[in-house]
This record gives C-alpha cells, structure tokens and sequence, in this order.
C-alpha cells in the first residue's frame, strides 16, 4: 500500500507570523512617503512657513517685545502634527478605492497589518516634522528651558499625540468614500487647535467661546507641551493631556478595525 504524503491545502495558507506583516506595510508606507516629493516637501516646508507667519508676520501684532516665539512654538508642532496626521486619510482612502484591499484580502495576513503600516509612517514623518518646527523655532528666536527628563516627556506626549491623531486619520480613511472626501472630512479636524490656547490664552477669547476652547483636547495638550518646553505651571495639565490622547486613540483604533473589516468583507 503506497503511503501517500500529506500536504496542506492550497486554499488554506498559514498567516504571516509575528511581526512580518506590520513589517512588510510600514516598509511599503514609508517608500509611498519617500516617492510622494510633494507631500514629503510640503511636510518639511510647512512647519518652516508656519513658524516664520506666526513669528514675523503675526508675533509683533500679538506681543511687541517679541516674546511670542516662546508662546507659539507648542501650537505650532500640534497644528503641523495634524496636517501631517491628515495625509493618512488620504492614503488610507486611497488604497480602498484602488482595490489593491481586495488583493491584500486573500494573502495570508493580519487585517490590522495594512493600518498599522500606514500609522508609523506618518508617526515617524510627524516625529521628523516636530524637530523641524524646534529647530527653526530656535533660529528666530525660540529658546526652551526643559531638562532631559522634561524633553524625553515631551516627545513620548506628541508622539501619544501624533498616534492617537494618525489613527483618527485612518478611520477616517476608511469611512470616506473617496480621497477627496477624506481630505475634506480630517480638514474639520485641523481647526481644533485654532479653537484651543495654542495660539492666544483662552481668557483672551469671547466669553462664550472660553469654556469651549479650555474644554477641548488640544488645550490641555498644548499646555503640558508649554510647560515642559518653558516650566509654566502644570497642575493636572499632563493628566487631561494624556487621557484625551488614550481615549482618542481607544476610539480610532476600535472604529478602524471595524470599518477596516467592514470594507474589505471581514464580518
């Protein structure tokens, strides 16, 4: 009797272990990154003419003694943060209306793997941005006063930041039916630091609009990032600032993966 040699079938094939497929799409996001020159131009350029707008064309409007570098600085890196952050929308977007999520369906791997990808890219893109927005800071004039400890806290906050915001993107991403409309849903979002003591303190704005502005996410944050760069007061700062980071992040992860599912025809 011919002994006949067990082989495993063709339609069912073991999944990528471990790490290999978040491997394989963060290495596939950042070549899109480094192909794309515009937006990689762009994510360098505009930290630079941000920091000159604010510092040269509003700053002796909003403080004459020219002071307003130090204040600005922190709202700056959020607001660049975002339109970085932005971009994965339109990259997530992108990929489901090109079919390629289709083709990724029958490979054996994680559905988180695709997502994954595309978030480190743009935290690693942000990471390089925030440096940009310090280092030119410092040239017209920016000078922090943090100790190691206080810059190791601050680039563990953003980089809690630019994750939990990178995600948001995603899911955004996936909701929107086109880049175009991706585009146009996360812009709402890059006016929330407008919104916020990023820019002017809160007790400067109307009355109405004060609880609003000191209530929100970005202000909080922005205010931890001020007082680690500068040692301004904290007082529970870094705490509402690390907990709206967790719960955004908690958010866009669970709605991601079920939109993520959902699209691509993984109920």
């Amino acid at each position: 009797m011919s002994t006949i040699a067990a082989h495993p079938s063709p339609l069912v094939r073991p999944r990528l272990r471990g790490t290999t497929a978040e491997r394989v799409f963060i290495g596939r996001s950042l070549r899109h990154s480094l192909r794309d020159g515009e937006s990689l131009v762009m994510a360098i350029m505009l930290p630079v003419m941000l920091m000159l707008m604010f510092t040269w064309v509003f700053g002796g409007a909003i403080d004459p003694s020219g002071a307003y570098v130090d204040y600005v600085v922190p709202g700056i890196i959020l607001t660049c943060a975002g339109f970085g952050a932005s971009s994965t929308a339109v990259y997530v977007a992108g990929d489901m209306r090109s079919g390629i999520i289709d083709r990724f369906r029958t490979m054996p791997l994680r559905a988180s793997a695709v997502l994954t990808g595309h978030v480190v890219a743009s935290v690693l893109r942000n990471l390089v941005s925030t440096a940009v927005v310090i280092g030119v800071g410092v040239l017209v004039g920016f000078r922090p006063t943090a100790t190691l400890l206080e810059w190791v806290a601050l680039a563990a906050l953003i980089a809690l930041y630019i994750l939990a915001l990178t995600y948001l993107f995603a899911a955004i991403g996936l909701a929107a039916g086109s880049p175009e409309g991706a585009n146009g849903y996360g812009f709402v979002l890059l006016f929330l630091p407008y919104l916020s003591s990023a820019f002017v303190p809160v007790a400067s704005m109307p009355t109405w609009l004060q609880p609003i502005a000191a209530n929100q996410p970005i202000t909080p944050i922005v205010e931890t990032i001020r007082g680690l760069l500068l040692g301004t007061p904290l007082h529970t700062e870094p705490w509402w600032a690390i907990g709206w980071c967790l719960a955004i992040l908690a958010v866009a992860v669970v709605w991601g993966s079920w939109l993520f599912r959902r699209r691509a025809g993984r109920r």
